[in-house]
């Protein structure tokens, strides 16, 4: 049978008497912040349609209509990194950081429960493993975003479309003072405080409708009901964006077309609730929370000798290929700490970074690391003020790279292990344990390793190189000094490898190939060594390939730069094995 909605007005008040004790007129005024002579004909339209009694007690009628507005469910969305919270979402995902000793997502549940709720799915993806629990604890049931990675929440929402009406969506990471559900909901809303936030452009009125504003608009919280009209428009409107993969997207904006929001607004005061999206917003809503007590936390505090307190504008910076990290102040100085991503201990020995980092460490186009683990990887270290990364397609700042780079090869540094490229091209790829998605990958395999002989033939010098020498490694400041810094996977090899790297990493075609050659050795670059360049741009292409496809099985896409890497390998593997033809015909 078909809901009859009521009037806002007359809702509200409906809501005051199913809540409250004890009322009266005055009440019901404070409380819903009508005037008495609006309190007085809303109670009189109520009794008129048999709603409520002369005494203001529920009516037959008035109980149905309560019992048929109750909600019936909730989706809660978890699936998030929560990469603002670096460092507490490395051990931890968001929604089980505890205030107060209790996790965020519990106090969720409990405070569903108390209005009745118990119809309760949560999205998760990232460390999914650790909601586990919660079936058992509190008999919910989870939904896997296996995308969490590269698809956001509006992908999640998606997966929970045909459960929306008549009920919640709420992200995990928020925390009410007070229990902001309901036994009774009515109108369709969504949530926002009072506190105005350049963050939004959408204002509620006091009749709760929401206008577009190109000033400050109110803070958006992430809490909505819906009921089954508006839970059937946003379906539609869900299904659109994921059929147009506006994955990126927040859920929100299905709520949203040419400006208008669909449904109504609610306003909260903002002291009442915590949205926790940061360390520092936990740290000020419980200091002594043991979510603040991670690793790379102590870490800082040992090596800098201070509080956790003194720890400030910690920012999640660019998440790269390999790690995490993240920047921060303390006393007035900038740090920068790494935490090794996801997968990285099979690709990366931190002990031989280690030993890389002890023999540079004096140079000054390096930066300064004062915290390095060779067991795990964390590393800490100050940040560089006022530079920039390189840019590829800029020829003056790629001549100030290739001088760095011959710099640091005539000082022939040695350590004791070698970056085997083609043993790594062989293990990334035994790590991905499946075929390859590229159809002709055994053939380009077999002509990349057939330039193995006319390498080795030719190496002319044996050093430490930096192996991931790409433009983004390249820092210049503003007096133009520039630095060299990330040396993960560094070791002995071929200079003339490094050169190959930055090429392919930037996406030179033969022509910016050729004019970084000539960069590096001055324009005396002799026809053997330029081809034997080539064959490692060929040979670094299959390893990157490799390597993404490793990625990927992990849920981490690298979009046209993988497809590239593959690229470089076909074409320069053909183009050295002709040349090689050729000279021994």
């Amino acid at each position: 049978m078909k809901k009859k909605n009521m009037n806002r007005d007359k809702y509200k008040i409906l809501k005051v008497l199913i809540t409250e004790d004890v009322i009266d007129q005055r009440k019901i005024s404070q409380l819903t912040k009508f005037s008495l002579g609006k309190v007085n004909n809303l109670l009189k339209e109520l009794n008129k349609e048999k709603y409520i009694s002369s005494n203001y007690a529920l009516t037959s009628s008035g109980k149905e209509y309560v019992k048929s507005h109750h909600p019936q469910q909730a989706t809660i969305l978890a699936a998030g990194y929560g990469l603002r919270m670096v460092p507490i979402n490395t051990e931890e995902p968001k929604g089980l950081l505890e205030v107060h000793g209790e996790p965020l997502i519990e106090r969720i549940i409990k405070q569903l429960h108390e209005v009745g709720i118990t119809d309760i799915k949560i999205v998760v993806g990232f460390m999914k493993e650790h909601y586990e629990y919660l079936i058992n604890e509190y008999d919910v049931d989870l939904i896997v975003n296996s995308y969490y990675s590269t698809r956001g929440n509006v992908y999640s929402l998606y997966l929970a479309k045909d459960r929306l009406a008549n009920g919640y969506i709420i992200p995990c990471d928020i925390w009410f003072k007070d229990n902001p559900f309901s036994t009774l909901e009515d109108p369709s809303w969504y949530l926002f405080s009072d506190k105005m936030t350049s963050h939004s452009h959408w204002q509620v009125s006091k009749s709760a409708k929401i206008k577009y504003t190109k000033n400050p608009g109110n803070r958006m919280i992430g809490i909505a009901y819906l009921n089954e009209y508006d839970a059937r428009k946003l379906n539609d409107r869900l299904g659109k964006m994921i059929d147009a993969k506006m994955y990126d997207s927040f859920w929100e904006d299905a709520l949203t077309c040419k400006k208008q929001f669909l449904i109504n607004g609610r306003i909260i005061p903002n002291s009442e609730h915590a949205e926790i999206n940061s360390y520092e917003e936990l740290m000020e809503l419980d200091s002594h929370s043991d979510h603040l007590k991670t690793e790379a936390i102590e870490i800082i505090e040992d090596t800098l000798n201070i509080d956790k307190t003194k720890i400030h504008n910690i920012h999640t910076l660019k998440k790269g290929m390999t790690n995490r990290s993240f920047s921060f102040e303390c006393n007035n100085k900038r740090y920068i700490m790494r935490i090794p991503g996801q997968g990285t201990d099979k690709l990366i020995d931190r002990k031989e970074e280690y030993d890389v980092y002890q023999q540079i460490k004096d140079e000054p186009y390096t930066e300064n690391i004062l915290y390095l683990n060779p067991v795990n990887g964390y590393k800490l270290s100050e940040f560089l003020e006022n530079t920039r990364n390189s840019d590829a397609n800029d020829w003056n700042d790629v001549t100030k790279c290739m001088k760095l780079l011959r710099r640091f090869h005539h000082e022939n540094y040695q350590v004791n292990h070698k970056f085997d490229i083609w043993k790594q091209i062989n293990f990334y790829e035994s790590l991905r344990d499946a075929p390859s998605a590229y159809k002709d990958f055994m053939i380009t395999k077999e002509n990349v390793v057939k330039l193995k002989s006319f390498i080795q033939d030719n190496i002319k010098q044996w050093s430490l190189c930096h192996i991931d020498a790409n433009a983004d490694n390249f820092l210049i400041d503003k007096k133009g000094k520039i630095y060299l810094i990330d040396w993960e996977y560094a070791g002995m090899q071929d200079p003339d490898l490094d050169i190959a790297m930055y090429a392919i990493y930037a996406g030179y075609n033969r022509e910016q190939f050729d004019r970084l050659i000539d960069i590096y050795y001055q324009n005396d670059c002799d026809e053997v060594t330029r081809y034997k360049i080539y064959a490692y741009a060929a040979v670094g292409g299959l390893l990157w390939s490799n390597w993404c496809e490793y990625k990927q099985s992990l849920g981490l896409d690298f979009g046209a730069y993988s497809i590239a890497q593959y690229r470089y390998a076909k074409k320069y593997s053909k183009l050295v094995l002709n040349y090689l033809e050729k000279k021994n015909a």
